[in-house]
């Protein structure tokens, strides 16, 4: 938890015995972040923590697409991972952004910091698909139609990690390959996901199994990120 909330401290800066300007001040007031040790930290535990969750759902999914019977109540680890992880990334996706850090709600959302936005929108996906994943199984809506969101979020997560930058990281080529890799395994395993639909084949579906793995290779690159 330490790497969660240890951020506060880089908030303030030692004044010195001369007053500075206001230009000095705002320009010294939050120190490097990223590529910082302490921020390579916290990024890193945060997509080690979301390859936890994906490697829950890539399981939970692995059972239905070798149409295993048993185990029924692990149709639901897809849901609530997704839930859990949609509701760790809108709160401690970044430092500096709002509700943990020094910047308010408006600033979080509506400014030109296109990494936070992702991140922020990746919470809101997540959260949006784990609620209607959770509805389908416990058959409050039924319809087949239903069903597409989960795939179509892989395709669209896959493209926004091709957009996703870090481009004062001084690390940024190397998180780049990290994410274009995800990026390429998240639009093979969606359109696997719409595939096994289309095809709806009843007990074990190859279509479903490959969406499985690659959801499970997701959670294995994620776990093995580094900056």
């Amino acid at each position: 938890m330490v790497l969660l909330f240890g951020a506060a401290g880089f908030a303030q800066q030692h004044e010195s015995a001369h007053e500075p300007s206001q230009h000095q001040h705002e320009a010294t007031a939050v120190p490097q972040w990223d590529g910082s040790p302490e921020g390579k930290a916290y990024s890193e535990f945060n997509h080690h923590l979301a390859g936890v969750f994906v490697l829950l759902i890539g399981l939970s999914e692995l059972r239905g697409g070798l149409g295993v019977a048993m185990l029924a109540w692990s149709r639901f680890l897809l849901p609530l991972a997704m839930l859990g992880a949609g509701g760790f990334l809108m709160v401690w996706s970044d430092h500096e952004a709002w509700p943990i850090g020094y910047k308010s709600f408006a600033e979080t959302y509506f400014s030109d910091d296109w990494e936070t936005i992702q991140h922020k929108l990746y919470a809101i996906l997540l959260l949006s698909v784990g609620a209607l994943e959770m509805l389908r199984r416990t058959d409050k809506v039924k319809h087949f139609a239903w069903g597409l969101p989960l795939p179509v979020f892989a395709l669209i997560g896959g493209v926004m990690l091709f957009l996703h930058s870090h481009g004062t990281h001084p690390s940024a080529h190397k998180i780049a390959i990290h994410h274009a890799v995800m990026g390429t395994t998240a639009l093979l395993a969606g359109a696997c996901k719409i595939t096994a639909g289309i095809k709806r084949q009843e007990g074990r579906s190859p279509w479903g199994i490959a969406w499985a793995v690659l959801v499970l290779l997701i959670g294995i690159e994620l776990l093995v990120y580094t900056e």
